[in-house]
């Protein structure tokens, strides 16, 4: 667990994802676009191939929220999409959660989040809330 101070840095966590997530996540959330399975129905709508769901995206967020706070109280967890996480048929995307704790108050934590893959922004204005 990371010491929840203000200014604190987050340590950067990275997640592997493969295709073979994907359609782990479709069963899981009944979200069985074919966008997240199918290279040519991804390619026929426009997108470069094969992209994770967003709020899979969301989720390993969530995951490494859970690391850094031990597993405290998500108050609010919030972002906008705002680039596909393309994954290829082989090996898979890698996408990287770091993050700065943005000031603490009362029995809450504000944490300010970047999520990446390849270097490109994937989530837009991410940030938890949790309960200290």
């Amino acid at each position: 667990m990371t010491p929840l101070v203000q200014g604190a840095e987050l340590h950067a966590q990275e997640f592997v994802v493969r295709r073979s997530d994907l359609v782990a996540y479709a069963a899981a959330s009944g979200d069985h676009n074919p966008i997240h399975q199918d290279e040519a129905v991804a390619v026929a709508v426009g997108l470069p191939g094969v992209v994770a769901h967003g709020m899979y995206t969301m989720a390993l967020a969530a995951r490494a929220v859970a690391e850094w706070t031990g597993d405290a109280e998500v108050l609010d967890l919030s972002c906008t999409f705002t680039h596909p996480v393309v994954v290829p048929e082989d090996g898979g995307a890698t996408i990287r959660v770091g993050g700065v704790v943005k000031s603490v108050a009362d029995d809450r934590v504000t944490l300010v989040l970047e999520v990446t893959c390849e270097g490109r922004k994937v989530l837009g204005a991410p940030k938890a809330v949790v309960r200290a």
